[in-house]
C-alpha cells in the first residue's frame, strides 16, 4: 500500500521537476526519502496547495512561514540540500504541475489558493514613489525598536561588521565597532568635518562619527522609528549639538559642502532605474576632495533582485546588481573610486550572529513580533547567511571621492593605513 509520505515525495518531485533532497513526514506520520536527509515535515494539506499555486521559492517560505511546514532539526541543512539540488530551483513544465495536481487531489489538497501569511508586505502604487518608499522601509524597520534591540548588538549596528580577530572573547559588538571605525577612517573624519549619513538606520555610525571622532552629522531616515531612536540617543550620550536627525527622503535633501558622506548598505532600497539620480546625488552634496563610502549589497546578473521570499516579507521593491554596474554609476556620476574592500565573509558571521541571538531569545521574540514574523527573520537569517556563503551575493565598501577642478582626489597614497591604524 502506497503510504502519505509516499505519494507526497513523487508530488514534489513533479512539482520540483527533480527527486526531493529531502526526506518527508506526512500529517499522517508516514515517512519516505532518502534516509538520513533532512526531515520536512508536513503537517497539512495546505501547505500542498501552497506549493501547487506557488511552485517554487515563495510557496515553500509561505508554506513554512504559516506552519504548514517545518523542518526537524537544522533549518540551514535542509536549506542548504535544496539550493545544491537542481530541485531546488524549480521550473516544472505544465505536465509535471497536470501531475501534480492529479496526485494533490488523490490525496484530498487540491483547493483554493491558501490566503499568504498576515506578514507579508503589501505595497501599493509606483514603486519608489516617496510615499512607497515610506511605507517600503516602514514594513522593515518600524518593526518595533524593542525587536531590533534585542536582535543587535548596543550600537544597533544593522549592516556587516568587520571581523578583526579569532578570539573566542571577539563579540558582534567588537565586530561593528570595528566596521564603524574602518568607515571613520575611510572617509578621513576629523573634529569639525560635516558627514552626511544616508539610510542612518538606529544611528550607529552618526553617533559614533560625533562621539569618537567628533564630526557634524546630518543623520537621514525613511524611518520614524529610528529617527525618534537616534535623536533620544544623541541627547542622552551629550551629542545633540553634533547630530542632527532628519526624516526625509534621500531626494528631498538640502544643500551641500559635506566632506564626507555615507551610505551603509541603503542603495540596495534605491530602486534600479533610480539609482543614476542617486549617485548624481552624492556627488553634488560633496564638497571637491569629499569622500563617499557605500557599502553595498550585491547579487549576479540573473538574478539582480533580493528573491521572491525577501522582496515579499522583509525588503519590498528591494534591488541589487553586480559590483560592476554599481561601480559604473558612480563613475559615471563623476565621482573616483578609490578602493573596492569585499566583506561578503563577514557576513555570513555577522548573520549567524544575529540567527544564535534570535534562537537563543526565542521565547522573547515570540511574543515581541507573534510568531509568524519570528518565523519569517529565522527564515531569513539562515536563508541570508547561506547565500553570502554560496558567493549568490556579496558585500563590499566603495569608497570614492569627488575630484577637485585640477582632477586631484586628495585621497592618500598608502590605503593599507586605513586597516592597520595609522593617518588617513
Amino acid at each position: 500500500m502506497t503510504t502519505t509520505a509516499q505519494r507526497l515525495t513523487t508530488l514534489l518531485h513533479d512539482v520540483l521537476g527533480g527527486p526531493p533532497p529531502v526526506r518527508l513526514r506526512s500529517w499522517d506520520g508516514s515517512e519516505a526519502g532518502p534516509p538520513g536527509a533532512p526531515l520536512v515535515i508536513v503537517r497539512s494539506r495546505r501547505a500542498l496547495r501552497r506549493l501547487l499555486w506557488q511552485p517554487g521559492e515563495l510557496g515553500l517560505a509561505e508554506a513554512y512561514i504559516s506552519g504548514d511546514l517545518d523542518i526537524e532539526g537544522d533549518l540551514a541543512e535542509a536549506l542548504r540540500a535544496l539550493w545544491e539540488s537542481p530541485a531546488g530551483r524549480p521550473r516544472p513544465s505544465a505536465r509535471h504541475l497536470i501531475g501534480a495536481a492529479a496526485t494533490a487531489a488523490r490525496l484530498g489538497a487540491l483547493g483554493p489558493r491558501p490566503a499568504a501569511p498576515g506578514v507579508r508586505a503589501e505595497l501599493r502604487g509606483a514603486r519608489h514613489t516617496r510615499s512607497r518608499d515610506r511605507a517600503a522601509i516602514s514594513h522593515h524597520y518600524d518593526l518595533s525598536n524593542a525587536f531590533y534591540e534585542q536582535l543587535l548588538d548596543p550600537s544597533m549596528a544593522y549592516s556587516c561588521g568587520y571581523w578583526t580577530s579569532e578570539d573566542p572573547r571577539y563579540s558582534p559588538a567588537d565586530a561593528q565597532r570595528d566596521k564603524l571605525e574602518l568607515i571613520c577612517r575611510k572617509l578621513g573624519l576629523r573634529p569639525g568635518a560635516r558627514l552626511l549619513d544616508i539610510g542612518c538606520g538606529w544611528g550607529a555610525l552618526a553617533l559614533y562619527a560625533a562621539a569618537e571622532h567628533k564630526v557634524r552629522v546630518t543623520a537621514v531616515t525613511l524611518a520614524a522609528e529610528q529617527r525618534d531612536h537616534v535623536s533620544a540617543q544623541a541627547d542622552k550620550r551629550g551629542l545633540g549639538d553634533l547630530v542632527e536627525v532628519q526624516l526625509r527622503h534621500y531626494r528631498d535633501i538640502e544643500g551641500g559642502g559635506f566632506d564626507a558622506v555615507s551610505a551603509i548598505e541603503m542603495g540596495e532600497h534605491v530602486g534600479d532605474g533610480e539609482y543614476t539620480a542617486f549617485a548624481a546625488l552624492l556627488h553634488r552634496v560633496l564638497r571637491p576632495r569629499g569622500r563617499v563610502l557605500v557599502q553595498q549589497m550585491s547579487r549576479g546578473p540573473v538574478a539582480p533582485g533580493g528573491g521572491a521570499f525577501i522582496e515579499s516579507y522583509i525588503a519590498p521593491d528591494m534591488h541589487m546588481r553586480p559590483l560592476g554596474q554599481t561601480i559604473s554609476l558612480l563613475e559615471d556620476a563623476g565621482l573616483e573610486i578609490g578602493s573596492v574592500h569585499a566583506l561578503r565573509e563577514h557576513y555570513v558571521r555577522t548573520i549567524r550572529a544575529w540567527h544564535r541571538t534570535l534562537e537563543e531569545s526565542w521565547d522573547v521574540f515570540v511574543p515581541l513580533v507573534g510568531r509568524e514574523t519570528a518565523r519569517v527573520w529565522r527564515l531569513y537569517l539562515v536563508g541570508g547567511a547561506l547565500a553570502f556563503e554560496a558567493r549568490r551575493m556579496g558585500v563590499d565598501q566603495i569608497l570614492a571621492v569627488r575630484p577637485d577642478g585640477r582632477g586631484r582626489s586628495g585621497l592618500p597614497p598608502v590605503t593599507a593605513d586605513w586597516f592597520a591604524g595609522g593617518d588617513a
